[in-house]
């Protein structure tokens, strides 16, 4: 086993929801071979083509990470083993935070073709297809923008990927509406936290009226130019939010989760042309962070 590689027992916990050979001659060979090669492709950020050998064909491991992120593998992965981790109670809902990060996109992620995106030899586009590729500009560049939201555990529950200069509260709903964790006994999905923290890019009425019809608690500091705005209203301004400091003290946990993804060298810079691949490759990393734990 190379430094990186699953372990037998993350291999053990992954590879029950990984797509299974069916018909004559099988579709997929070697699993665990092809994903460890993924897997370090995505930490060490290098191209494609220049994967060791040990890891067989590179095309093989690039061609199977390109149709699981087009055809949605990767999210039904990413969602059977947070089933998995919330049945064995390892997730942590009593704060759940939410925040952004921005990744620099290299010269060679420009430059996508603008027909859309095809699932390859099938006839349809990909689940995650954006026709902007989520490829913004701003002071910095290139850029795009990561969105989510991770439990007290410091692992993604859920996340979106927009271009660079995108605001954070439009975001704060899309994100918590994704945040979607099966039972395995059966029953409805779990979707609401404890508890949500934000800083104050999130605060907005429409995101606070949004989380008070959830019933969702939520600790999110309110901007001067909001606090001033509520005053010289008056009585029709409202109360002041609450703030609770012990709790939002905790919004490090989601600070330390952007740092774990970005250790990822694929992620921290973003070599994909097509949104919906570097959606799957930021999935694929927090699969690794759900495997690890």
């Amino acid at each position: 086993m190379g430094r990186g590689d699953l372990s037998d027992g993350e291999w053990d916990r992954l590879e029950p929801h990984l797509p299974k050979n069916v018909g004559r001659g099988g579709r997929w060979k070697d699993h665990r071979v092809v994903i460890n090669g993924i897997l370090f492709r995505q930490r060490t950020g290098i191209p494609w083509r220049d994967l060791p050998s040990r890891f067989g064909k590179w095309k093989t491991c690039h061609d199977r990470h390109r149709r699981w992120a087009a055809d949605g593998t990767w999210e039904k992965v990413l969602s059977a083993l947070q089933a998995d981790a919330d049945a064995e109670g390892r997730v942590d809902w009593s704060v759940v935070s939410v925040d952004s990060t921005v990744c620099r996109v290299h010269q060679h992620a420009a430059g996508a073709r603008h027909r859309p995106a095809r699932i390859p030899a099938r006839r349809r586009s990909p689940a995650w297809h954006r026709d902007d590729e989520a490829i913004g500009r701003s002071r910095g560049g290139l850029t795009t923008k990561i969105h989510l939201a991770s439990d007290g555990g410091c692992r993604p529950l859920a996340f979106l990927i927009t271009p660079g200069q995108w605001g954070d509260a439009p975001q704060l709903i899309p994100v918590l509406d994704r945040i979607r964790v099966l039972r395995p006994a059966g029953g409805h999905p779990r979707t609401r936290p404890d508890h949500l923290c934000g800083d104050k890019a999130y605060s907005s009425r429409r995101n606070r009226r949004y989380l008070r019809r959830r019933h969702i608690r939520h600790t999110i500091p309110e901007r001067k130019d909001q606090q001033a705005h509520r005053r010289r209203r008056g009585s029709a301004g409202g109360r002041p939010t609450s703030f609770d400091r012990g709790r939002y003290a905790r919004r490090n946990e989601v600070e330390r989760t952007v740092n774990a993804l970005k250790g990822f060298r694929a992620v921290a810079t973003r070599f994909d042309k097509r949104a919906y691949i570097f959606q799957g490759t930021v999935t694929v990393a927090a699969v690794r962070l759900w495997l690890r734990s």
